[in-house]
This record gives structure tokens, C-alpha cells and sequence, in this order.
């Protein structure tokens, strides 16, 4: 079954594409919101099929998620009572609880590695509104941690190129399904 590299090979295709960079900001600014997928995905395709755009790229991504976090910092600030169900709905009750901790303890710190991290960044900026950070010191550690980030990213998914590409290629069939071996043996053990 060549389920992975049918994806691959749409994902390498729509890198190209004339509104990728657009789509690339969109998905970047609802991530920060609500979005479950990370801009990576669109990130690193695009940086290795067109290296001299990467760092065009990387930035389209910072700006995009800052003023994405800029409108979840907002939700959180003054519409928690909404927001609430959602993150019930969409089953982030254990980051939520772990990010309402962590802002207690470490502050405008936990922007930065929320920011920089693969955590689920949308819970990051919804919770500093609802614990009343100050907006400038989160908007400025938002945008410091997010330009690190993706400017890294793309660098590095730049660096390989195409000739990454084709060998990542070569290997997406096991890693896709090593991945979901790893995502289903991760589900039965934390259930």
C-alpha cells in the first residue's frame, strides 16, 4: 500500500503551488487558534522544494502564528465561557490544566518554550490571555520564539533541498507507519 507516498508526492506538488505561501499564512495564523495541524507540515515541503524562499517563507509562518496568537490571547482574555467547550470538545482539558500550571509557575517563560516547542501552541496563547499576562511582553516573546522556530525549520528543511526530498521519498512508507505504530502503542498505554 502506498498510502504515504501518495501524500508525500500531493504534499512536494502543492509546495509549488502559486498560493502556497497564502495558504502556508493561513494555516500558520488558525494554528494559533484552534488549528490541530502545525505549519510545519506546509513549512518544510515548501523550504525544500524552493530553498532560496525558505527564509521568505519562515518568516510568512512567524508573523502569520504571532497575530494568530495575538487573536487567542484575545479569546482567552474575553471569551474563556466560550472557549471552554471547545477545548473540552477537542480533548485539550490535560494540556490545558498543565499550561494554567506552568503560567503559574514560570510566566512569560512558558510563551517562549510554547512558542518554540511542538506543544500545541493555540493552548499557550488562549491560556496567557486568560491569566491576564501583559499583551506586549507575550506578543514579543510570542514573536521572538516563532521566527527562532520556523527561521530553524526552514533553514534546515532548505539545507537538505531536493536531494532530502527524494531521499525522504525513498523511506515515507516506513516512517509513516512506524509513526502510527508509535501513535497507537502511545493510545493503548496512556488510556
Amino acid at each position: 500500500m502506498n498510502l504515504f507516498g501518495a501524500m508525500y508526492d500531493k504534499t512536494m506538488i502543492w509546495s509549488k503551488h502559486r498560493f502556497a505561501p497564502f495558504w502556508l499564512s493561513f494555516v500558520s495564523f488558525i494554528e494559533a487558534i484552534f488549528f490541530p495541524i502545525p505549519p510545519d507540515v506546509m513549512l518544510i515541503p515548501m523550504s525544500m522544494s524552493k530553498p532560496q524562499s525558505a527564509m521568505k517563507f519562515a518568516w510568512l509562518t512567524a508573523i502569520a502564528s504571532v497575530l494568530g496568537g495575538m487573536i487567542g490571547y484575545a479569546l482567552g482574555y474575553y471569551a474563556f465561557d466560550l472557549v471552554e467547550q471547545y477545548i473540552t470538545q477537542w480533548g485539550y482539558q490535560a494540556h490545558w490544566q498543565t499550561a494554567t500550571q506552568w503560567f503559574e509557575k514560570w510566566g512569560i517563560l512558558v510563551v517562549f518554550v510554547a512558542g518554540f516547542s511542538p506543544i500545541p501552541y493555540k493552548v499557550f496563547t488562549i491560556c496567557a490571555g486568560v491569566m491576564h499576562m501583559a499583551f506586549l511582553p507575550f506578543v514579543l516573546t510570542a514573536f521572538v520564539s516563532r521566527v527562532a522556530r520556523f527561521i530553524l525549520v526552514a533553514k534546515l528543511a532548505a539545507w537538505g533541498g531536493e536531494k532530502f526530498a527524494a531521499k525522504l521519498r525513498k523511506s515515507i512508507e516506513f516512517i509513516g507507519w512506524a509513526v502510527v505504530a508509535l501513535a497507537v502503542i502511545a493510545y493503548l498505554i496512556l488510556r
